[in-house]
């Protein structure tokens, strides 16, 4: 017997020293038999066997996988209980820091990697290793599922989408006959089917001031719901019973509320977003230089068309903002030259769409319906087109899409870390970069509010509590 052979078991940059004893012929050195037996006993030992291994796919362990909404994709996996959604985005966040931490890839390798050493930390049981086999195997699964992207956020057709059962027909109906806004109706459906689910057996027209204060309590208490959040459910469900059924469900005011927060957002000064635009580079630098410019909403910077860009007047007319308003912004001057270059990429790839002989883009319902072609007209082509075509859930038709809210997500968290910018960047943080600038520079707030197309001034006066010299300048006394 050899005592004390050591060596590493693992891959990149994730190895475990490994002491093995071997039987071997004394004064030789140790054979490649007897690495590969060490290796497999090792292995033995610490379960790292092929049957544990967390993927079953091995066609492409090193292809990296790009998954930034699986959060959404989960949530929206009803199939799956929800102790086991929530098991799914513990192991599933876990991963992914561990990849971040090492400046790793997500890839199948890394994932088998990162149960390795687990297991070595705290040996699991049967049912946790399982229940990490089948987290990752979702975590791929999925991502392989959306490689191709689909076109999303959009409203689905209204003849094809009108409820499940009675109850959600007739507030669908309610809802659009008063004109409220598509989210508006995605958001009150999905609560009134929350809780539905949570009265169980009991039925909705039996439901009434009891049930919908322990409804509320039991956000606010068991799942530990925002403020906005608390209240969007309280507005459902009011709604569902005062505008649809017509009845008043009685006296449920003295429920447990959320508790609302007042947060100061995240503002980058000067130098910073300067550095921020430096770690960015073509399109998505030029998408985030109007952002920061123009002080515009991510949804609203992506689904800007040809014909909202007046580079000739200077100004951005933002389309159906928040609450469905339109509103006039401006455009910065020294984006100019840049964004008229950008649009006449834009005239060659619509050029070559047409050639191609691709659907048009997407338009409002009642737009494409009184104006089938429109979609194929230069106008209204997004300004900022994906460079890949994408499949329309509504039709099956591919066609060209603006960039998806993910991807730009992307790119910018990524600049932010090569800028090392000591702050969590978002996009939303360059909306809030532009009001906290014009108010640091003099601009009055209700210019502001304007601009950013607040309803209510006191949305916009959140951004003087993070201005550099607040108030009246007020100096430290360490500073006297």
């Amino acid at each position: 017997m050899v005592e004390g052979l050591h060596f590493y078991l693992g891959s990149g940059k994730t190895t475990f020293p490994i002491t093995c004893r071997i039987r071997q012929v004394p004064g030789e050195s140790p054979r490649p038999r007897h690495l590969w037996l060490a290796t497999t006993i090792a292995k033995d030992k610490l379960g790292l066997s092929l049957e544990t291994m967390p993927i079953r796919s091995s066609s492409a362990p090193d292809r990296t996988v790009f998954f930034p909404d699986w959060p959404t994709r989960l949530r929206a996996a009803e199939a799956l209980p929800r102790g086991r959604r929530e098991a799914f985005r513990d192991t599933i966040s876990r991963f992914l820091s561990f990849c971040r931490e090492r400046a790793r890839p997500a890839t199948v390798r890394a994932a088998r990697e990162f149960v390795e050493l687990k297991r070595l930390e705290h040996p699991p049981g049967p049912g946790r290793l399982q229940e990490w086999k089948e987290a990752l195997n979702w975590y791929f699964r999925e991502a392989r599922a959306v490689r191709r992207p689909a076109i999303s956020g959009l409203p689905t057709l209204g003849r094809t989408d009108l409820g499940r059962t009675p109850w959600e027909q007739a507030l669908i109906a309610g809802m659009r006959e008063r004109h409220l806004a598509w989210r508006t109706e995605q958001s009150y459906r999905g609560w009134m089917w929350r809780f539905v689910r949570f009265l169980g057996k009991r039925k909705i027209a039996d439901a009434g001031a009891p049930e919908v204060k322990a409804f509320l309590s039991q956000l606010a208490v068991r799942e530990r719901l925002g403020a906005a959040a608390h209240k969007q459910a309280l507005n459902a469900v009011a709604f569902y019973f005062r505008e649809i059924e017509g009845r008043d469900p009685g006296h449920f005011g003295d429920f447990v509320r959320a508790r609302r927060r007042v947060r100061v957002p995240v503002v980058l000064n000067r130098t910073e977003c300067e550095r921020l635009f430096e770690a960015l580079e073509g399109t998505p630098r030029l998408m985030a230089e109007l952002m920061f410019g123009s002080g515009l909403r991510l949804t609203e910077l992506l689904r800007l068309r040809v014909k909202d860009v007046d580079l000739e007047r200077g100004q951005l007319v933002v389309r159906a903002g928040k609450g469905d308003k339109d509103r006039v912004t401006i455009l910065p001057a020294r984006l100019q030259e840049k964004l008229r270059a950008h649009r006449e990429r834009l005239r060659r790839l619509h050029s070559e769409d047409r050639a191609k002989r691709l659907p048009g883009v997407w338009l409002p319902e009642g737009l494409e319906r009184k104006w089938p072609k429109a979609g194929q007209q230069w106008e209204w082509q997004w300004f900022w087109p994906s460079r890949e075509t994408m499949k329309d859930p509504r039709s099956g038709l591919r066609r060209r899409h603006h960039v998806l809210d993910a991807t730009f997500q992307h790119f910018v968290r990524q600049a932010a870390r090569r800028a090392k910018l000591d702050k969590k960047v978002t996009p939303h943080v360059l909306r809030h970069s532009f009001a906290t600038q014009l108010l640091e520079n003099g601009t009055d707030i209700r210019t502001v509010q304007d601009l950013l197309g607040h309803k209510n001034v006191n949305t916009t006066q959140i951004y003087t509590h993070v201005m550099r010299k607040p108030g009246l300048g007020v100096q430290s006394p360490l500073d006297g």
